[in-house]
């Protein structure tokens, strides 16, 4: 969710660019899947195996993140529409092609110069409490319907065909929902924490601690602490690049 001063655009355009964004995702999720472009073409299969699981996975966690704070900030008064970015698509698709994925497709953007700090910040809340609520119903289903469900989503990457199609969808969804939930809490202008964190620390502190223990969920630990480098370096580059198209 970003804060800026723009035409409005008609809610045909907007459904447009929102399913732009989240096509381009879904694809740029299941290239990364498979390891990017050339592993993708040899195992073909693989591709058409994982294209519904990302998009159950990508359009629950993205789209509804987004249009929370869409519909959160129309309940303050703001006028709010997502906008695709045809050079965050370009990024995300070229990285993908090459096995790891930088995704910034777009983002919701909000019109309004009278927020104050709280409501910005219950603006923000709204994306990252969205996925936590949908990791939490993929959580639930999957504990009813496996006895012996394991959401550890290094199973589902790695070693796919030992688990059932419906258990790599959950297992994909959860992963999805909380990491999204984890890049957009960083304390990171134009990122969703940079404005929780100055409205109310409290709070953000609570999300971060949520987010880690819903994270050691479906990935183990040593692997957690391994990646989060790695994710914090790629959240520092999504908010460098919506900084300078002046989203």
């Amino acid at each position: 969710m970003l804060t800026n001063y723009r035409r409005h655009i008609s809610g045909s355009r907007e459904l447009r660019e929102i399913l732009i964004a989240d096509a381009v995702l879904i694809l740029a999720f299941d290239m990364m899947l498979n390891g990017g472009i050339p592993s993708s073409a040899s195992s073909f299969g693989a591709f058409i195996y994982f294209l519904p699981i990302t998009a159950v996975g990508v359009t629950l966690s993205f789209v509804l993140h987004e249009l929370m704070h869409k519909f959160v900030a129309q309940r303050f008064g703001a006028i709010a529409e997502f906008v695709h970015s045809r050079m965050g698509i370009l990024i995300t698709l070229v990285t993908a092609m090459f096995g790891f994925l930088v995704g910034i497709p777009g983002a919701t953007v909000i019109y309004s110069n009278t927020f104050t700090r709280r409501e910005n910040g219950l603006v923000s809340l709204a994306g990252p409490l969205t996925n936590f609520a949908v990791f939490l119903l993929f959580l639930i289903v999957g504990l009813l319907a496996f006895p012996n469900f394991s959401g550890n989503i290094l199973t589902t990457f790695g070693y796919y065909t030992k688990l059932g199609y419906l258990q790599n969808m959950i297992n994909f969804t959860l992963f999805i929902s909380i990491l999204l939930a984890f890049f957009n809490m960083l304390p990171i202008p134009p990122l969703d924490g940079s404005k929780i964190f100055a409205w109310n620390k409290p709070v953000f502190a609570a999300m971060i601690g949520i987010i880690f223990l819903l994270f050691l969920t479906i990935i183990p630990l040593y692997s957690l602490l391994g990646t989060m480098v790695l994710w914090l370096v790629i959240a520092f580059i999504l908010s460098m690049f919506y900084r300078n198209i002046g989203l």
